[in-house]
């Protein structure tokens, strides 16, 4: 078992997606299983439901996996994605409504720390905007 709560970043732009990994990746190292995905099956700007169900496989913990996204299509990308996968894993992820870089950054660092899926979605959500 995976000892810490997994983070997903799923942006319209890979570069922000790669960029904002490697953020966290810096912050807190490996201590964190990460993944990020990023633009639309042509190369554009977009998100991709099978791309974000690969990224959760990889950041995949039992501790469960919180979902960053940067805009609307990505969310809805991202509720489709989880309405596809098993009944098992379904209930341990989760999408927060939270800043993408600042959330993921907060989020990872929680998680290193060990917290659970909970604390971690709460913690990227501080981040929103009053």
């Amino acid at each position: 078992m995976t000892a810490n709560v997994g983070i997903v970043i799923v942006s319209h732009s890979p570069l922000i997606a790669r960029g904002t990994a490697d953020m966290v990746r810096q912050m807190v190292g490996e201590e964190v299983p990460l993944a990020w995905c990023g633009g639309d099956p042509g190369g554009g700007l977009g998100t991709s439901v099978a791309a974000i169900l690969t990224a959760i496989e990889a950041a995949w913990s039992e501790r469960g996996v919180a979902v960053l996204v940067d805009l609307g299509g990505a969310e809805t990308n991202s509720e489709m994605a989880l309405e596809m996968l098993p009944n098992g894993r379904r209930q341990h992820v989760v999408i927060c409504n939270a800043p993408i870089v600042e959330g993921a950054i907060m989020a990872a660092t929680e998680a290193s720390a060990g917290a659970t899926l909970d604390e971690v979605r709460r913690t990227a959500e501080e981040m929103r905007p009053a």
